[in-house]
């Protein structure tokens, strides 16, 4: 019988794999580097196989086959784990550790209210929040470091489960005394020759505004250049809107929110279609606890404006 990894060597194999480092993977392992280095050339010579090329001096190199038994071995590493996941689940649902993952332009306006319907729904969930972009997210969600994500959809989310939970209509916000604001709704073809503020690259609200511009115009690549300003965060964008720097596209969650409230901003809803994303949830396929993010999904529904 083929001698078989333990779990320890290929969560030090993975995890070295995803940092790089021998040091931030040891930490990461809470081990030493001795320990780590050493789980590692153990593996290595249980499967008479060189997984890492040590021809490079200090740099980590993985050889092809090394990349192949990472993936794999990540593959495996999540099965495991699912194991004790899939018993507690039927044994008592909705408890133990919940690691949930959610975009910028939802976080600071969802994360209080869904955290508090946690808490008082099901107290037995232990919960822990990461703040990230949705490819970010994503990547740490396949690598098993998140449990449940909440997305802005639509986007890539290639390799999940979705679960829509409720559209989220997309407004222009501009200056007070700006033309568009004498009208009640805002076309796409009305940001046209308009200089529009957007969320940096990475963010899917950059993708979505840039698809309601083309509804109005043909844009290409060099039309983006456009956007002079770009932000950070949806509170950087109304200042900046405030300051006469543009005009800008937000989701009506935020406003609902108190984005603009310390600000002289206005927004108007914008016409046409699509001009919504859709908020929901992702996970893993096949989860073992997928009958509890259906339950939590119904619970966060709630949280839904009366009105879209």
């Amino acid at each position: 019988m083929l001698p078989l990894p333990s779990a320890q060597q290929l969560r030090y194999l993975i995890t070295l794999s995803e940092l790089r480092h021998f040091g931030r993977a040891a930490a990461a392992c809470a081990v030493t580097q001795s320990t780590l280095s050493a789980g590692i050339m153990t593996l290595e010579r249980q499967l008479d196989a060189r997984l890492l090329d040590r021809t490079v001096g200090k740099k980590v190199v993985f050889t092809p086959l090394g990349q192949e038994v990472a993936r794999k071995g990540r593959q495996a590493l999540e099965a495991l784990e699912a194991v004790p996941q899939l018993a507690a689940a039927a044994r008592t649902p909705l408890t133990g550790p919940l690691r949930l993952g959610v975009i910028p332009t939802i976080g600071p306006f969802l994360v209080t209210p869904m955290v508090r319907t946690i808490q008082e729904r099901f107290p037995q969930i232990v919960l822990s929040v990461t703040e990230d972009t949705t490819e970010r997210l994503l990547e740490k969600l396949s690598l098993g470091r998140l449990d449940l994500l909440i997305l802005a959809m639509p986007c890539l989310c290639d390799g999940t489960e979705t679960l829509p939970l409720w559209r989220d209509p997309l407004q222009v916000i501009m200056p007070e005394g700006h033309p568009l604001a004498s009208a009640s709704h805002v076309s796409a073809e009305q940001l046209e020759d308009q200089r529009m503020i957007m969320m940096e690259d990475g963010h899917c609200l950059r993708e979505q505004t840039l698809a309601v511009c083309r509804q109005g115009r043909g844009w290409d690549s060099s039309d983006e250049n456009d956007a002079t300003f770009t932000a950070t965060s949806l509170h950087t964008m109304a200042d900046m809107v405030a300051l006469g720097l543009g005009i800008g596209v937000v989701p009506t969650l935020a406003i609902d929110n108190g984005l603009l409230s310390t600000h002289p901003v206005i927004s108007r809803p914008l016409s046409g279609g699509p001009v919504w994303r859709t908020i929901g949830l992702a996970w893993r396929p096949r989860s073992p606890r997928s009958a509890d993010f259906h339950t939590l999904a119904a619970a966060f529904s709630t949280l839904a404006p009366a009105a879209e």
